[in-house]
């Protein structure tokens, strides 16, 4: 008698952004996982607007799909040559602090996308049978026997061997995996806040200068409390301009409105700035403009409890400073793929869980951590640096070192060795 074909493992991603489109890509190539897709939304979309992808994260992504290079074109991605930081305000205003061009020393350049347009890519190779949308996850039961019981909105329950929260910053999925301490390790503002918005191309370039668009560029403007900055997205249709600023009140509701008076008064010392002008006026064209605070993850004693973990935002909420959120998503993907690549049964998901937190954590961490602190050096809030361009550049230069300089095959290699050793 023939041996019977072995029931392929259960796997559930909780949330459908980019996080759980891109582990669902990384998972769906083994053919002994049963992958499935839940969005609490009605439909699958993203909020917000430009994601950038830095070479790393390119390469990351290269690591999940055959043809990455296809998909980011697709969804429209603009190669940035470089990422150009002058002094916006006081008497040095003007001055070029870096251009991190600078840093590619002959690599490829980092790709500036719309967040639903790459999420739209990212979902288009995947069974629609799979995905799910309009099912909000209300608990998480683990079984006697090692498997998981989920309980949507909708009534519905179903069991799973493995459960993956990435379902965001104030997702279900990391309370059950932090327990008695997810309250106190829960998301805090990170102290500032930014209202981002797009426009076309045309607008933006006679709003705040021809000069600035000359080339594929974004450029971030730094100044005492806040920072301006825009990129170019939609193969050069739109441009995200962007003002953020320092914040020391975080509203409870994370939504502030913003009026001309109160960004008059946040840019005061601008002056005569085309760019201060035009951004102001660019944010306020929006019906209803807000400021949102950021909000990021200060600490997280584990991603992982038995069956279940999070990733992607859910894990390490960062504030953008560095670009590197979305990054941090597909490298967690990417190992994720790694391991359950390994997992032969059910009961060796603990192992590989437990694996992708040790060699994840630390480092999301150290993103999270740092990120803020070049937050504090754009705004000219770091004591020992202010608005000091020679001092700035000094600064900030190195700070990406660590973030690019990812190696995904060791970082792969390294998890691994982890997963097996817990075995």
């Amino acid at each position: 008698m023939a041996n019977a074909t072995p029931s392929p493992i259960r796997v559930a991603i909780i949330g459908g952004g980019l996080a759980g489109a891109t582990l669902a890509n990384a998972l769906i190539k083994h053919s002994h996982l049963e992958i499935h897709l839940f969005e609490s939304a009605p439909e699958f979309s993203e909020r917000g607007a430009a994601v950038g992808l830095s070479i790393n994260s390119q390469n990351g992504l290269g690591q999940i799909v055959s043809s990455a290079d296809e998909l980011l074109n697709k969804a429209g991605a603009v190669p940035m040559s470089s990422t150009r930081l002058v002094i916006g305000s006081g008497p040095d205003a003007g001055t070029l602090v870096h251009d991190l061009a600078d840093d590619l020393a002959g690599r490829e350049p980092g790709k500036v996308l719309h967040r639903a347009s790459l999420l739209r890519e990212l979902l288009a190779p995947l069974p629609k049978h799979i995905l799910h949308a309009n099912k909000k996850l209300t608990a998480i039961t683990p079984r006697d026997d090692g498997r998981v019981k989920l309980t949507f909105q909708d009534g519905t329950i179903e069991d799973f061997n493995a459960v993956i929260g990435a379902d965001g910053i104030f997702g279900t999925v990391r309370d059950h995996v932090l327990q008695d301490v997810a309250k106190e390790h829960a998301a805090t503002a990170a102290g500032f806040w930014d209202c981002r918005c797009l426009v076309p191309f045309e607008k933006a370039k006679s709003i705040l200068g021809a000069q600035h668009f000359e080339i594929d560029r974004q450029y971030g403007w730094l100044g005492d409390g806040v920072m301006c900055m825009h990129d170019v997205l939609e193969n050069r249709e739109s441009v995200q301009c962007v003002i953020s600023a320092v914040e020391t009140d975080p509203p409870k509701n994370r939504k502030r409105t913003l009026t001309r008076e109160f960004l008059n008064k946040t840019l005061y010392n601008w002056q005569d700035s085309q760019i201060a002008k035009g951004m102001i006026d660019i944010c306020l064209e929006q019906e209803g403009a807000q400021g949102y605070s950021q909000w990021e993850h200060k600490s997280t004693p584990k991603y992982a409890n038995g069956y279940v973990c999070v990733a992607g935002d859910a894990a390490h909420a960062t504030s953008p400073w560095q670009g590197s959120g979305a990054g941090m998503a597909i490298e967690d993907a990417m190992i994720l793929g790694a391991l359950f690549g390994e997992v032969s049964s059910p009961k060796k998901i603990p192992a590989a869980f437990k694996a992708f937190d040790v060699v994840r954590r630390p480092r999301c961490q150290r993103i999270i951590d740092s990120s803020r602190e070049t937050g504090l050096l754009f705004l000219g809030k770091n004591p020992d640096v202010g608005l000091d361009p020679a001092k700035m550049k000094e600064a900030i230069a190195p700070r990406w070192n660590f973030i690019f300089g990812l190696d995904m095959e060791s970082h792969k290699g390294e998890a691994i060795s982890k997963f097996k050793e817990f075995l």
